[in-house]
């Protein structure tokens, strides 16, 4: 990506908002940045990626710098963002986000520190379906692992803020990623020794998938993109600041747990091989459903079973990835 020198004095921040057919969720999205408690001068850029449904047209009622673009993708239109941004900061957020009053403040705080090139808020949600709130309880057990990180490899788009020199001198989003294109980003930067924080304060509300094939369908996108991320960045695949040991077990155990269980009562495998697969999955995913009881009991007890959707969605998101990437391997 190549470094353009945008007209205009410099401002301290750029917010940056893609926005493909989101006309339904863009407004609450604008009217939150709108209310941000910056003291300094900032702007807001809105990408509008190929829309169809309007949501130029709900950008155009705020007080925004609006580009239009074709669909390319949200990495290409937070690129097209940067590349006009005049902040000294890039802060990114998502059209079916709502950052809180304080989350631009909270972003930009870490930055007093010349060594933070990259900075990570957290996602809350108002939703009352068992499975939005389930989704919330992974997110807060991640969470806990990043409050205890003094730098962090991960930093989501929903709530992410980079100084822009540096964003564009690394050749900001690849555009070849369709989802994970944060990630990708942030392995990069941190294989390269620059520092990423957490601000936990910096918080934006976000509707979750809340209904089972939804939130599976997206684990299932998520997983086969972050094949894509492992095979450009391996020795994140054992291990990153973000995800715990107990979800990658859990692919792998609850699966194994399912197809045992199966077996067995089918007359074909050990019913004991089946209960101690079940056993170790379920105590992995103790920590997990603990969070989930502080979204309420009905979670909790929902929590073995999505755990299990959730498994099967990464499992099988995985499969479709490795075989994307041996196929393209084969092309070349």
């Amino acid at each position: 990506m190549s470094t353009v020198s945008p007209s205009g004095p410099p401002l301290t921040a750029s917010i940056v908002v893609p926005v493909w057919n989101g006309a339904e969720t863009l407004d609450a999205c604008l009217a939150a940045l709108a209310a941000q408690d910056l003291q300094d001068g900032h702007e807001v850029i809105v990408v509008d990626d190929g829309s169809t449904d309007g949501s130029a047209d709900v950008a155009a009622r705020h007080h925004v710098t609006l580009i239009r673009q074709a669909h390319a993708g949200a990495a290409s239109a937070r690129n097209r963002g940067a590349r006009r941004a005049r902040g000294l900061v890039l802060l990114f957020t998502d059209a079916d986000c709502e950052p809180s009053p304080g989350w631009a403040g909270q972003m930009l705080a870490p930055f007093a520190d010349p060594g933070v090139v990259g900075v990570r808020g957290f996602y809350r949600t108002r939703q009352r379906s068992v499975v939005a709130r389930f989704a919330q309880a992974e997110y807060e057990e991640k969470y806990d692992r990043l409050r205890r990180a003094d730098r962090i490899d991960f930093v989501d788009t929903y709530a992410a803020a980079y100084r822009r020199d540096l964003f564009l001198s690394s050749g900001g989003f690849d555009p070849a990623f369709l989802l994970d294109e944060d990630q990708e980003l942030s392995y990069r930067l941190a294989g390269t020794g620059h520092r990423l924080v957490s601000a936990p304060a910096a918080v934006v509300y976000h509707r979750h998938p809340a209904r089972i094939w939804a939130y599976a369908q997206r684990k299932l996108q998520l997983a086969r993109w972050k094949v894509k991320v492992h095979f450009r960045h391996p020795s994140r695949a054992l291990h990153d600041s973000y995800t715990p040991w107990t979800q990658k077990a859990q692919i792998v155990l609850l699966p194994l747990a399912g197809g045992a269980l199966v077996a067995a009562l089918l007359g074909r495998g050990s019913r004991t091989v089946a209960l101690i697969l079940a056993a170790a999955g379920l105590l992995s995913g103790l920590p997990l459903t603990l969070k989930a009881a502080h979204q309420g009991g009905q979670v909790a007890l929902a929590a073995p079973f999505l755990m299990l959707v959730r498994a099967l969605a990464l499992a099988m998101g995985i499969a479709w990835g490795l075989a994307s990437q041996l196929k393209a391997a084969r092309r070349r």
